[in-house]
């Protein structure tokens, strides 16, 4: 910490003494009108002779990334939004300007005017004729930046990160790319976008644990949402028959590779459909989102490739814990299903009843082998208080769960419009939170009015998009898709 502060100090010095030449060390608006990385692209394949005859002029804009100064020339790297170029700095050109470069440090920020050539090296270079001295800075830049012991700061200073692993700034890139082709693919099947409340009385469409707040003027408490299912689903209510959310959920819950408290979440509602249609249509949605977004469908993961070409498999939970060696006789009896998911060395919370029992059964014993996208289908009633029964087994209910590489991505069913049905199901809820469930649903009373004037039958989805983005962009971490992920206190 020494060093950095009297790195900083010498930093400050040379501030001070580009305003006494002069010069302001943080500029004002520089129009540049060309990028590093387009640059490259245009004439990266130009000859010397051909940038010799031609006369090639350029402006950009940049951060200093490297400078190397010879007495009378210096060389140098710019960085900006797409890429890095070297810069070629003459005395004789600048003039009493040239001084200045000698002040530069790495990180500082320039615009810089002039004509493209290439060196005996043969790289592509800017020939400065002028500068604006743009932002100076004050901090050195980590010379050593990778690793795991520096995996926290990463996060902490983002803003560091993205200048000096362009291939993080690549990432966030892509997850732009993503977010715009869900949009895309969803306007193009008739779906309109909508916003509903950050803030509910009542936090519901999922079973987890919410943030608490209170409004002041009102005098009430209200809660971050978990999800936007209830309002959404109160729009089919209202006559829309195909609506979307893209937007935040906020879940009070720890914090891992797989979560964040505050994640992106996808979630669409279409009337008139179930279950099943949405499961070819989730074999559509993600497969044109990898295609416009990475242009393959053959996805590296760690040390695997996930092939995301359809059909996918598709297998009832009930099917997929038989593959594994669980009795048929736990399905249907919670202490028998307590009893052998302990023999089993599988921990079960007092109290759990049989839905709960046979998740916990199914994420030690199934999930870690869904590595291919695979629909687990047909859930424990339980598990899904907003899902609609079977008709043949009211056990179940028609819900799937989409899994790759061992996590779930999408999370469907056939919407239950059944009023009475919905009742029952929060009443039930209402009780295991009573019992010390804080997860649990709460009762909506409004929602079920709204049920009362007729919601049509209907099939919604939900999509974690930082976990989407991890998939598509090989990342091992949500913490690397998402911009500013929660982190506990600095000390």
């Amino acid at each position: 910490m020494e060093e950095i502060n009297e790195l900083v100090e010498q930093r400050i010095k040379k501030l001070d003494e580009l305003r006494n030449a002069g010069v302001e060390p943080f500029g004002g608006a520089f129009y540049a009108e060309d990028h590093a990385g387009e640059l490259h692209n245009k004439y990266g394949e130009v000859s010397k002779e051909s940038l010799e005859e031609t006369t090639v002029l350029c402006s950009l804009a940049g951060r200093v990334l490297a400078i190397r100064d010879f007495g009378k020339a210096a060389f140098g790297h710019i960085q900006d939004s797409t890429g890095k170029i070297q810069v070629y700095f003459r005395k004789d050109i600048l003039g009493d300007g040239y001084k200045i470069i000698k002040k530069l440090d790495i990180g500082d920020i320039l615009g810089v005017k002039g004509r493209l050539f290439r060196t005996k090296t043969n790289e592509l270079t800017v020939e400065v004729n002028d500068y604006s001295f743009l932002t100076k800075s004050l901090r050195p830049l980590p010379e050593k930046w990778h690793g795991l012991k520096d995996i926290e700061t990463r996060y902490r200073q983002r803003y560091v990160d993205l200048i000096v692993n362009p291939e993080v700034r690549q990432a966030f890139i892509k997850r732009s790319a993503i977010i715009k082709a869900v949009r895309d693919f969803l306007e193009e099947k008739g779906f309109i976008e909508v916003e509903t409340p950050m803030m509910q009385p009542i936090p519901g469409g999922a079973t987890a644990r919410p943030f608490k707040t209170h409004h002041n003027a009102l005098d009430v408490d209200l809660y971050l949402r978990i999800a936007p299912e209830l309002y959404l689903k109160r729009l089919l209510v209202g006559g829309y028959e195909r609506v979307y959310e893209l937007n935040r959920n906020f879940r009070n819950e720890g914090i891992s590779t797989k979560h964040n408290p505050e994640f992106s979440m996808l979630e669409f509602y279409i009337a008139y459909r179930d279950y099943n249609f949405l499961m070819s249509f989730t074999e559509e949605l993600i497969p044109y989102i990898a295609e416009k977004a990475l242009g393959t469908l053959k996805i590296p993961y760690g040390d695997t490739v996930i092939d995301l070409t359809p059909p996918w498999s598709r297998i009832p939970m009930l099917d997929a814990l038989t593959q594994k060696g669980v009795p048929a006789e736990v399905f249907t009896d919670a202490d028998k299903a307590a009893s052998w998911a302990r023999e089993n060395r599988i921990e079960i919370e007092k109290g759990s009843n049989l839905g709960k029992i046979l998740d916990e059964i199914f994420k030690e014993k199934v999930e870690p082998d869904l590595i291919q996208p695979t629909f687990i289908t047909d859930h424990p009633v339980e598990l899904s208080p907003l899902s609609k029964r079977k008709p043949e087994n009211p056990g179940l209910v028609e819900r799937f769960e989409l899994f790759i590489c061992a996590r779930e991505i999408a999370n469907a069913f056939s919407e239950l419009n059944d009023p009475l049905d919905q009742r029952q199901r929060f009443l039930s809820q209402v009780e295991a939170k009573a019992q010390g469930d804080e997860e649990a649903h709460w009762m909506d009373e409004d929602f079920v009015r709204a049920l009362e004037y007729g919601m049509p039958p209907a099939a919604g989805e939900g999509i974690g998009i930082d976990r989407l983005v991890m998939l598509l962009t090989n990342s091992q971490s949500i913490r690397d898709v998402i911009l500013f992920p929660q982190l506990k206190p600095e000390q």
